[in-house]
């Protein structure tokens, strides 16, 4: 049956004009707002009581001001969040030799667990399960919680030389709700270690089987730290959704007096 044309073309107009009009919203932000991103961050560090560091509360409140979001005043998994959008972001900023903390990973019955592991093999991969499984639910429940579609992951490097590394990259969403997948782990305890003070307690390493490398240690006998140094593997590579810039030179560096001078004198309470 051959369709009448003024159907044909009412429907192609439907259909090119409703994706036309349809909001698409991307995690990533677009050029413009990493540059706005590279100028806040820039700024900071000419002020004179940085310190080379950008704490990871100025990078929220910096991708919070680029992306029209606000800074969470709480320990969830997403840390800003964008809700018009539907869209939240971890953000870490560290230097690149600290180790990355994921989380402080509590488990309810972490002291049966961690007996049992010390007996056998598959005990302990259980116990690694377990916090992969924590670490997904935690971000599941951010998910949930703020009616978000997708998780973004926003980074902050600085590098040894003054160089800044910042990048994005997508962590999980409503379709593809898990970060990670226990099976691509194995676990093991570290042996104890004596220091100069007092010996320091084991911690449960996580190898990742496809690269042999150590991904995670968890410190469970302790405050249950969770350091994740699987993070540098996702540093960008030719990655579009990052940019790298040098610091601000110590000459570029503002004064107190002039910061103080550029801020103004304080009203008198008088």
């Amino acid at each position: 049956m051959q369709l009448p044309s003024e159907w044909l073309a009412s429907t192609v107009w439907f259909a090119v004009g409703h994706w036309c009009t349809t909001k698409y919203v991307s995690l990533y932000s677009t050029p413009e707002q990493l540059a706005a991103l590279r100028q806040i961050l820039f700024a900071w560090m000419r002020l004179p009581f940085s310190h080379g560091l950008v704490p990871g509360r100025v990078l929220e409140e910096a991708l919070a001001h680029v992306r029209a979001g606000e800074v969470l005043p709480t320990y969830d998994f997403v840390d800003v969040v964008s809700p018009a959008d539907a869209r939240g972001w971890q953000v870490k900023s560290t230097r690149e030799a600290t180790p990355v903390t994921w989380k402080r990973a509590k488990l309810a019955d972490a002291d049966q667990l961690i007996d049992a592991s010390l007996e056998s093999d598959a005990a302990c991969q259980e116990l690694g399960d377990a916090i992969i499984r924590l670490c997904n639910e935690h971000a599941q429940q951010s998910l949930a919680d703020y009616a978000l579609q997708e998780i973004g992951y926003a980074r902050l490097v600085l590098h040894d030389g003054g160089r800044m590394t910042y990048f994005e990259r997508s962590l999980c969403s409503v379709s593809k709700p898990n970060i990670f997948n226990a099976r691509d782990f194995s676990w093991r305890w570290s042996s104890p270690k004596a220091t100069v003070k007092k010996e320091q307690l084991p911690a449960l390493h996580g190898t990742h089987r496809r690269t042999d490398e150590k991904w995670w240690a968890w410190h469970g006998r302790g405050e249950n730290q969770l350091h994740f140094s699987g993070e540098s593997s996702w540093w960008p590579r030719n990655n579009r959704h990052a940019m790298s810039f040098q610091m601000p030179l110590a000459s570029d560096k503002l004064t107190i007096d002039d910061l103080l001078a550029a801020l103004g004198e304080p009203e008198s309470d008088a």
